[in-house]
């Protein structure tokens, strides 16, 4: 069956590339897609690429936020509100790669049937996923967009086996699988905000050092099941990394609205 994603009408299994002065970017989440695809028409303001893309504002402030984090894209003044920005394409545009589509359904099938599964491979794809990820870095190639969308496939998928009817237990259970499956030791760091530890983490100890966050992959899980758990769109913040220098990653899980208390 060959249909679009309904969370996403207008994904079309592409992926394009941008090129910063720090690190070329491979984007294939359909939100970002469809912002970056307005403003290489031209400038425009957050009212109108929040029109244009069909997100709710919340939505399009925090990938909007985090393509200015990576220098994607920029902002400036409205000249004619000073309380507005204006968002331009801040890095060159090098062109598309297409790849087989393959459908979420059956993504979600096979997630779920290996998670359940005994095996237990993980020093092995640890060691692979280095140095494939290690192997890219050096070619100038950024895969966190695609990592990141990768984490929430995995959050969709094994949400339902984690969730619990109080904050306690649903943490709880958080702990238990991080461990299982050798994703990292996992610590609550604090409720207020809501932040969350991993030592030993899969995903980035062993990466040399990048000055930057680098777990795309844990920060997608965490905040599609976090979201799932409290029915409320989230974001997080990663705000240490093994990647950065730290002896731990940290991430802090906010709401998505400003000025919202964390929950």
């Amino acid at each position: 069956m060959n249909r679009m994603n309904p969370k996403y009408p207008y994904q079309d299994n592409k992926i394009e590339l941008f090129a910063t002065p720090e690190d070329v970017y491979a984007i294939d989440n359909p939100v970002r897609l469809k912002i970056l695809s307005v403003l290489r028409e031209g400038e425009l303001s957050f009212d109108r690429i929040v029109e244009l893309s069909g997100k709710a504002k919340s939505t399009v402030s925090v990938h909007l936020k985090r393509m200015a984090d990576e220098r994607i894209i920029g902002s400036k003044q409205d000249p004619k509100d000073a309380r507005k920005k204006i968002f331009f394409l801040k890095s060159e545009y090098l062109g598309k790669l297409s790849r087989e589509k393959m459908l979420k359904e059956d993504m979600e099938k096979y997630l779920k049937s290996y998670i359940e599964s005994e095996d237990n491979p993980f020093e092995f794809f640890r060691m692979m996923f280095q140095t494939i990820r290690v192997s890219l870095l050096r070619q100038g190639v950024n895969i966190d967009p695609i990592l990141y969308e990768a984490g929430e496939r995995v959050g969709e998928a094994i949400h339902e086996k984690l969730d619990h009817a109080d904050l306690t237990g649903f943490l709880k259970n958080v702990v238990e699988f991080w461990k299982t499956h050798e994703l990292g030791r996992v610590e609550v760091g604090s409720l207020k905000p809501l932040t969350i530890n991993v030592y030993d983490c899969f995903e980035c100890q062993g990466l040399p050092y990048l000055g930057r966050p680098a777990c795309s992959f844990d920060s997608g899980i965490l905040k599609t099941i976090f979201s799932a758990h409290f029915q409320d769109e989230k974001t997080v913040d990663e705000v240490k990394c093994y990647a950065m220098g730290d002896d731990h990653c940290s991430f802090v899980i906010k709401d998505c609205k400003k000025g919202k208390r964390d929950r």
